[in-house]
């Protein structure tokens, strides 16, 4: 990130500014899915969902493993200090928001661990029999069933909150100096996870339940999104500036077409229809808002480098 300074935000972008690239968006979009992800599969685990080959408690878990691990890679390519990445693991800075990422992820990954255990795919069953026998253990205890699943859901909404706050706890940029960016967030993550889900299971009972969910968080990621830019207007003359970026700036157009437009109201609209029976379920809407939940990423995140605070008056 280039240097920061003080008073007074010049919304105009800057060419000669040095700004991420596309991998901390796919980080935090991939982030968010796991974790909307790990919510939803630890509800249906919760629930006792996993004593019927649900797609939910059947696969999501195994695939959260590889989307997570491509994240991660694709954090490692920004950094740059590749060699040394090990020791954000060795440490521990409460001011360090990739220091709480670390930590976190040390969580995420046993408990992804675990939830794939409670059911494992017959494609794999028979071939380590170290988590054949960590299976039937888990599955002759509901409880610790249950307790994973809530275990899953917890760690995956610390996990979609981190995602907001990796940006948020920047102040220096005025465009992600918000209280509502982690709720938006996570919000995005759950809706991603769900649509996720609607596109791919074979089953009706998950497809029509997470297109209904899918309709909740997308109505309450609008509401978010306007107290997000109203907190933006209601504040200093910086924090103006930084959202008129999104709102009538050069990131204007992609914000109100693709993350609002394409990414919310036009899948909302079909997944209503679709959920009233009026219409059949498509692939079209939980696309549209999977590819709405990306380009969000990297609008925020782009125009948030060039929401910026200059030195004025001297």
């Amino acid at each position: 990130m280039h240097e920061l300074t003080t008073t007074r935000s010049n919304p105009q972008i800057d060419p000669s500014l040095h700004i991420w690239g596309w991998e901390i968006p796919v980080y935090l979009f991939l982030g968010g899915l796991v974790a909307g992800i790990m919510i939803i599969s630890g509800y249906f685990l919760f629930k006792g969902r996993y004593k019927h080959s649900y797609f939910s408690c059947f696969w999501l878990p195994h695939i959260s493993l590889v989307l997570l691990s491509a994240g991660m890679f694709a954090l490692f390519l920004d950094l740059e200090h590749k060699l040394y990445v090990w020791r954000l693991f060795t440490t521990f800075k409460v001011a360090s928001p990739m220091s709480w990422g670390s930590w976190i992820l040390i969580l995420v990954y046993p408990t992804l661990l675990a939830s794939t255990l409670t059911r494992v795919p017959p494609a794999f069953q028979n071939r380590i029999k170290l988590f054949d026998k960590v299976s039937a253990f888990i599955n002759q205890r509901p409880q610790l069933v249950k307790n994973i699943g809530v275990l899953s859901m917890i760690v995956g909404a610390i996990l979609g909150m981190y995602t907001g706050v990796l940006l948020s706890a920047l102040g220096a940029r005025p465009l992600w100096n918000s209280s509502i960016l982690w709720v938006l967030f996570l919000t995005s993550g759950l809706s991603a996870a769900a649509a996720f889900v609607h596109l791919i299971t074979d089953d009706k009972y998950e497809r029509e339940l997470l297109a209904k969910a899918d309709n909740g968080f997308l109505i309450f990621e609008l509401f978010l999104f306007a107290q997000f830019i109203i907190g933006l207007l209601s504040s200093t003359q910086v924090h103006q500036n930084a959202a008129h970026l999104i709102l009538s700036g050069p990131y204007a157009a992609v914000f109100w077409v693709f993350v609002i437009g394409m990414g919310i109201i036009v899948p909302l609209i079909i997944q209503l229809l679709a959920v009233n029976h009026k219409v059949q379920h498509t692939p079209v809407a939980p696309i549209m808002v999977i590819v709405g939940g990306l380009i969000l990423r990297f609008v925020i995140v782009d125009a948030g480098q060039f929401s910026r605070w200059t030195i004025a008056g001297f």
